[in-house]
């Protein structure tokens, strides 16, 4: 069993997808849980000197003014984590709920949370009996997960629902079988185990790992397209000279992974856009997802808690509000845009035919059929979901809580959105793959490395096209192999060392 040492430092992809699997045993440094014990201390100190502190002697939100007496504060704690099990809808996927639950241990054990260290134990405990709560994913407004990590506090007192062994049961159930006991929640207790963003930020790893998957297959399947259209690959050479970094980086990638293949080139002064800047479109959007990558670890090991303990101090904090995921998620989503339009336009280039001589709808001689070009249709639905998702939420106004709480970043509907575009994007490489592929067939062009691993692929789910038949099980077919399969094939046969490293791909 792999084990993944959380010590308040960044998490990083590799140890996030361990942990996500459920093959790792979370350590807690002994220097980390020291860390906790002496934030603790301190918040016991303030409280013990008469100290008002939001969330632990008082009410929170609206009701922030509200002092709550020593007897009243665990029958407050315990309801407080209740009152925040509001999540409704579909659960989050179980990784990213141990993800979350992970991130809220790491950044506890910078010691600025002021939890107990019995909380932070309690937390562990679900990761090394894989308990997972039920979360729910609609609940949050982006200024703490409230709603969202609310679930996993009151799984923790032994209500809500539970995965264990692969069935959806009662928390005070699966307790019992696995010899758990419900927290008794101290005083801060109740605020450190809610009022965190690990469940946004745990979603926006997981997405952008996803986005970051689907850019490579995209690539792949561009590089296809590019060699069944004859594309000229001098602009791809030049790229190498006077592009910035990262679209130098491409247009090599470009260039050495095509350079065994033979193709016609159909060039006439100059191709279409969309072939002719591959690598001004992959460099950016490479280099992008990768920033917003970093962007997110960073967050893993950073305190975001209210209020937060410095030195022997309890300050109040805004450090809740994920501005800095929420704009580099929305960055992502615009990225995403950029790249959907330039594949729709090389499915439009493949469809329409007359390059190579190519027919029109990629209907072979003498065959009584409509063809791709209804498919193509989908393509530009496609395009079009994924562009309608890039208007920013983060900016939008709501006040909430008698107007005190009047600043949100919407993250985990961001993280939705951008979720949906990557879906919408992965349909689209499927298409892209079956217009190259019967393109292909009809030019009897001779293939070898990513074009005849995708052609395969192609080939196993959806035949040669020389009669119209229905075609949505086939591209969802095709779709599901090439993510599932056939995308890691290619990040093998034709890696981006540093990009595929950093995402652990």
């Amino acid at each position: 069993m792999t084990t993944v040492r959380l010590d308040a430092r960044p998490l990083d992809f590799q140890r996030l997808h361990a942990i996500g699997q459920s093959g790792a045993r979370c350590l807690l440094t002994a220097d980390g849980m020291a860390r906790v014990r002496a934030g603790r201390q301190a918040f016991e100190r303030a409280i013990a000197s008469g100290q008002t502190i939001y969330g632990a002697n008082t009410g929170v939100g609206a009701m922030k003014d509200r002092d709550w007496t020593a007897d009243d504060i665990e029958q407050f704690n315990t309801g407080l984590v209740h009152a925040h099990h509001f999540g409704t809808g579909a659960p989050f996927p179980l990784p990213t709920v141990r993800q979350a639950i992970a991130i809220r241990i790491n950044t506890a054990l910078s010691g600025h949370s002021g939890c107990s260290p019995e909380l932070v134990q309690a937390f562990s405990a679900l990761l090394d009996k894989d308990v997972v709560p039920v979360v729910r994913r609609t609940g949050s407004i982006g200024c703490a997960d409230i709603g969202l990590m609310g679930q996993v506090g009151s799984v923790l007192t032994g209500v809500g629902e539970v995965y264990y062994q692969g069935l959806r049961r009662r928390t005070a159930d699966v307790f019992a079988e696995v010899g758990i006991s419900p927290i008794r929640l101290k005083p801060r207790d109740a605020l450190a185990s809610l009022s965190v963003n690990g469940v946004a930020y745990a979603a926006s790893a997981e997405a952008i790992r996803e986005a970051a998957k689907v850019l490579r297959l995209l690539m792949s399947s561009a590089l296809m397209s590019s060699a069944t259209l004859g594309a000229a690959r001098t602009p791809w050479r030049s790229a190498m000279t006077v592009g910035c970094d990262t679209q130098s980086e491409i247009g090599r990638w470009l260039t050495e992974t095509s350079a065994d293949w033979l193709w016609s080139d159909a060039s006439h002064v100059q191709d279409p856009l969309s072939l002719r800047m591959l690598p001004q479109i992959f460099g950016v959007a490479i280099a992008e997802i990768q920033r917003i990558g970093q962007v997110i670890l960073k967050a893993t090991g950073r305190s975001d808690d209210n209020p937060v303990i410095v030195g022997d101090e309890v300050l109040t904090s805004g450090g809740s509000l994920p501005l800095e995921v929420a704009i580099a998620m929305q960055a992502g989503q615009l990225v995403l845009a950029h790249v959907a339009r330039n594949a729709f336009n090389r499915c439009s280039i493949l469809v329409n035919g007359k390059r190579r001589d190519l027919p029109v709808n990629l209907v072979p001689g003498g065959a009584v059929a409509t063809g791709f070009g209804p498919a193509l249709k989908l393509a530009g639905d496609l395009y079009m979901r994924v562009l309608s998702m890039t208007s920013a939420l983060s900016p939008q106004s709501l006040v909430v809580a008698d107007g005190i709480e009047d600043e949100a970043a919407f993250l985990p509907l961001i993280v939705e959105r951008f979720e949906r575009q990557v879906e919408a994007l992965k349909r689209m490489a499927a298409l892209e793959v079956l217009f190259a592929a019967q393109g292909n067939d009809i030019l009897r062009a001779p293939l070898t490395g990513l074009a005849q691993i995708l052609q395969d692929t192609a080939r196993k789910h959806s035949d040669f096209y020389r009669s119209d038949r229905p075609l949505s099980s086939e591209v969802e077919a095709l779709e599901d192999d090439l993510c599932a399969v056939t995308s890691a094939e290619l990040v093998r046969t034709a890696p981006l060392t540093d990009f595929d490293t950093f995402f652990f791909l």
